[in-house]
């Protein structure tokens, strides 16, 4: 009997880096790998900052040479020490396989179905994709390009550098039941800051009615945890897009085990159609 898949999950940088110990959060990475499983596709964040902090602690110094070269650096080191963490943590019945995509994955239907094969055969064979953006081989100016022909051509353009939009580009794909989008926040709130104005339905009966309440939701969000994030705005927009086609998603913090986030058991923001 074939496994399908019927979660996608994201975890961004600052939600697993412990900042006052400058290193990974291991007890969140540790919590997490015990609960990943066949079926499942995980998209994780934090190549380029652990690639930094690990660099600092072997070299002593920081780079600080063409900012996108040093991003490449850090991205193509802090791979390496991404997947062994995972690896570390993962029950050792499954296997796990690195995946690293880039835009032209998701904006080429031939592409898209190498990619869909992969992932459902991964299910089949008990292992779980570990997904993350190509930074170490991507360039800015020629992925600028190639989309700026894409959109003169009227055709659906995924950039995807937001691995909050390669998840939910990913659950589309493989129309999965969920998406948890784990973060350093409980959801999405009313009024950024205030705890008590925790947002924890955007449900609609239609996706226009859907399409309104997130709208409505994006004018209360204001910044971004970090450099170079697009913050809850664009978290929305993401979460919307797999929403409008039948995923529920589920934006909370990475301290919580995925079992209470998908069951409702503790705080969060959930988006779908009802």
């Amino acid at each position: 009997m074939s496994i399908q898949v019927d979660l996608v999950g994201k975890i961004g940088s600052m939600a697993m880096i412990s900042r006052e110990d400058q290193d990974m959060n291991y007890n969140i990475l540790a919590r997490l790998g015990r609960e990943l499983r066949p079926g499942m596709i995980w998209v994780t964040s934090g190549a380029t900052e652990i690639g930094r902090l690990d660099f600092i602690r072997r070299r002593g110094y920081e780079l600080n040479g063409d900012p996108e070269e040093d991003k490449a650096d850090y991205a193509s080191q802090g791979q390496a020490v991404l997947m062994q963490t995972y690896r570390q943590f993962v029950r050792p019945e499954y296997g796990i396989r690195q995946v690293l995509v880039e835009h032209t994955h998701f904006n080429d239907p031939e592409k898209c179905a190498h990619l869909l094969g992969l992932f459902r055969r991964s299910a089949e064979q008990g292992t779980i994709p570990i997904v993350n953006y190509n930074d170490p081989v991507s360039d800015v100016e020629n992925r600028k390009m190639e989309l700026a022909v894409r959109r003169r051509t009227g055709a659906e353009v995924h950039e995807c550098v937001d691995n909050d939009e390669t998840a939910a580009v990913i659950a589309s794909l493989v129309h999965a039941r969920t998406l948890v989008l784990l973060t350093g926040t409980e959801g999405i709130y009313r009024e950024p800051g205030r705890p008590e104005t925790l947002v924890e339905d955007i449900t609609a009966s239609t996706p226009e009615e859907l399409t309104r309440a997130v709208r409505e939701m994006q004018e209360h969000c204001v910044g971004a945890s970090r450099a170079g994030a697009n913050g809850a705005r664009a978290k929305l927009e993401y979460a919307l897009q797999s929403a409008l086609k039948g995923t529920m998603v589920i934006i909370g913090h990475a301290r919580h085990h995925l079992k209470d986030l998908t069951e409702g058991n503790v705080p969060c923001t959930r988006i779908g159609l009802k």
